[in-house]
């Protein structure tokens, strides 16, 4: 009896403990929502409580189960079980397979045979179909003419890979597991044969190249849309590159258009480019032939793109405030000191200058919430009468503490890294088209850095060059809201056949409007 008292209590334990878990995820997610970002560290902290509640949940399962056994060898405690959410994991749009058992031939008390159906009760379980391979024979038949003798046969279908070895369902699902979900072409091939299809990683790799080939063209479309933007947003990441006994560094630029925010009506696009190194030249020719807005850190290989009597024209640059908060915060990071203070760790020290100017910041990101999605015109009026203000009182601030400082003060450094560009953080007050942040780009490379983690490093400079393009493309169609390889499946199908001049048709943002339509069509 004892032991059963005790797995109920346990499972008790558990099950609160996981509820506790959903909860924070659940309010750090509405804070975001409602508040913005509170720190840098807050998607690493999502990942966090969502892995906490993943291992919570499993345990608490585990401990009820233990305590039904221990329950089940005893009467006189009572039972115990979990209070599970409703789940909705049954969408509508699945396809029903109706399983009917047997009824009965007679009734289970008397046994006589006159039974009436009354009704049903329903269980429903979602289930999935293991991946199935197939082969696909296209036949073409010959004929040849009674009065010429001359032979007739359909062409040749096309496939993106010479000879037609794998159709484009299986090219697109190779595509997306290398550079959507990081996945090596080894693994990929290991679990294939396993499968009971096994495909030779040289011939697989030949596949990848086949497909990078004829998305080139929708890959260009894809540059031309992005460089003709108002606005883009600009960042790198560091890239590992095998090389001769060693791993050097190499780099992943990103260029992402997003006219969401002062809605604009270009769908959103990134264009990803790769260098073995971070020299300026390289970010000067990305952009060789852009003119407008770039948001961007204080990188200093952009410089040149800022000079006045650059052709096509200047490019005005667009400082990060996110950037700018980022050393403040490190010292004004109450809650950091709350959880240190728990653990029993030496608490970090806070600069009260630092939290007056992280709260003055975050006042500024908290009238930008306000005016999200507004068009230009009106985020300028706001920013005009609530946010000028503010900015102005803010560096005001700045430059008095900057006066009472030390010159190597990590404080009085932060201060001067903004003062120095002001010009480059104020241009928001005068122009609605420009955001406070770079977070559009740190979005547009938060793959990479969690996929650098599978594949490690890139084979080649041929293969970081092949890697950015496949980004540009699968990026691009997740900002569409469309699943990337169902979309490379069907452009692999059909872009041999399409017409040049209408390719923008395949473009994700067009694809999945045409997709939208020929679906209302038919119902």
């Amino acid at each position: 009896m004892l032991k059963a008292q005790l797995a109920v209590a346990l499972a008790k334990a558990s099950e609160d403990m996981a509820l506790i878990a959903a909860q924070k995820l659940q309010i750090a997610k509405l804070q975001r929502q409602i508040y913005g970002q509170k720190s840098e560290r807050s998607a690493r902290l999502f990942d966090q409580l969502s892995l906490e509640l993943e291992e919570l949940e499993a345990s608490a399962t585990e401990d009820e189960l233990a305590a039904e056994r221990a329950v089940a060898k005893t009467t006189t405690v009572a039972s115990f079980e979990r209070k599970r959410p409703e789940r909705n994991t049954f969408p509508d749009h699945l396809p029903r397979e109706r399983v009917v058992i047997e009824a009965p031939k007679a009734c289970a008390c008397c046994g006589g045979p006159r039974l009436r159906k009354l009704g049903e009760d329903v269980t429903r379980t979602l289930e999935t179909t293991p991946r199935q391979w197939k082969v696909v024979e296209t036949v073409r038949e010959k004929f040849t003419c009674r009065d010429c003798e001359k032979v007739t046969q359909a062409p040749a279908p096309f496939h993106v890979v010479a000879r037609g070895w794998a159709g484009p369902s299986l090219l697109a699902m190779i595509a997306f597991e290398k550079f959507g979900q990081h996945q090596p072409l080894n693994r990929q091939a290991e679990r294939y044969a396993l499968e009971g299809a096994p495909i030779a990683l040289s011939t697989m790799a030949d596949a990848v190249g086949s497909i990078c080939a004829a998305l080139a063209p929708l890959r260009r479309r894809v540059e031309a849309h992005v460089l003709a933007a108002e606005r883009l947003h600009g960042d790198d990441t560091t890239v590992p590159v095998l090389a001769k006994g060693k791993t050097d560094t190499g780099r992943c630029w990103v260029y992402v258009r997003d006219d969401a925010p002062f809605g604009g009506a270009g769908p959103p696009a990134a264009m990803f480019y790769y260098s073995r190194d971070r020299r300026g030249e390289h970010p000067q020719g990305h952009l060789a032939t852009y003119s407008g807005i770039l948001q961007a850190d204080a990188y200093e290989g952009y410089n040149k793109l800022y000079l006045a009597g650059r052709k096509p024209g200047p490019i005005r640059e667009a400082a990060c405030w996110v950037h700018a908060r980022r050393p403040f915060f490190a010292m004004a990071d109450i809650d950091e000191n709350a959880r240190r203070k728990a653990a029993g760790k030496k608490e970090i020290p806070l600069s009260p200058i630092a939290i007056e100017i992280v709260r003055r910041i975050d006042a500024l990101f908290a009238i930008e919430r306000s005016i999200n999605g507004k068009s230009a015109e009106e985020r300028l009026v706001v920013r005009q009468a609530s946010s000028r203000p503010l900015v102005d009182a803010l560096e005001s601030y700045l430059r008095e503490q900057l006066a009472k400082l030390s010159r190597g003060h990590d404080l009085a450094k932060a201060i001067q890294y903004m003062l120095k560009r002001w010009p480059a953080f104020t241009l928001f007050l005068g122009d609605g088209r420009v955001c406070l942040s770079n977070n559009a780009a740190e979005r547009g490379l938060r793959g990479i850095a969690l996929g650098r983690k599978s594949w490690l490093f890139c084979g080649s400079d041929r293969g970081g060059q092949r890697a950015a393009a496949m980004y540009s493309l699968i990026v691009t169609a997740k900002m569409n809201g469309v699943d990337p390889q169902v979309w490379l499946a069907d452009v692999l199908a059909r872009i041999a056949a399409h017409p040049a001049h209408r390719l923008d048709e395949l473009l994700p943002w067009n694809w999945r409007k045409k997709d939208q339509a020929a679906s209302a069509l038919a119902a």
